[in-house]
């Protein structure tokens, strides 16, 4: 076993991921993916696209997700700095329907999150060069790309004026948008 730890959530399906995390005098060395400890917990374990993003402080990333039928899974580290990370259930039917659950993922922390489909994903950069990764089920595909607008988000962000998109300054408040997300209750 590589000693990763996976976590429920108040949101279903949503996974707090706590690998193992060895430290020296280099550094830090953490496995975050075993496919049989992942489909152990009913997990997707065929990721087909990885992605790295660098933010400056206060920047807010979000709250970003892929319509049908290019949903997808995703996992998502923050390898270096720190983020106010925050997942957003859009499953339709979902006891947690419209709620919010925040995390602060760092690079030394070495936790991350199984985000299930269904759900939106955005975080606030905490620190200078903040680095994610992300890892999907799906490839990406820009008609399926879609959002919420990060504000109307159910939760209080830790930044006054943060540096946000073009693209997602203009995304629909959650109060209109249409989920075309339904929750499946034998998945969770």
């Amino acid at each position: 076993m590589s000693g990763i730890l996976f976590e429920g959530t108040a949101i279903p399906g949503l996974v707090v991921i706590r690998p193992q995390v060895s430290r020296d005098a280099r550094g830090t060395f953490a496995k975050t993916f075993v496919a049989a400890e992942f489909a152990a917990q009913g997990l997707a374990t065929t990721f087909i696209e990885e992605y790295h993003t660098a933010s400056m402080r206060g920047s807010v990333r979000g709250m970003h997700f892929q319509l049908p039928p290019h949903d997808h899974d995703k996992t998502v580290f923050c390898t270096s700095g720190a983020a106010f990370d925050v997942v957003l259930d859009l499953r339709v039917g979902s006891p947690t329907f419209g709620v919010a659950q925040t995390f602060e993922l760092s690079g030394p922390c070495g936790q991350g999150l199984y985000i299930p489909t269904g759900c939106a994903h955005g975080f606030c950069a905490l620190s200078d060069d903040t680095v994610m990764t992300y890892s999907v089920t799906t490839l990406y595909s820009p008609d399926s790309d879609a959002g919420v607008l990060w504000s109307s988000a159910p939760v209080k962000w830790p930044c006054v004026d943060p540096i946000v998109s073009e693209r997602d300054g203009l995304f629909p408040a959650l109060a209109d948008f249409q989920s075309p997300f339904t929750f499946n209750a034998r998945t969770f």
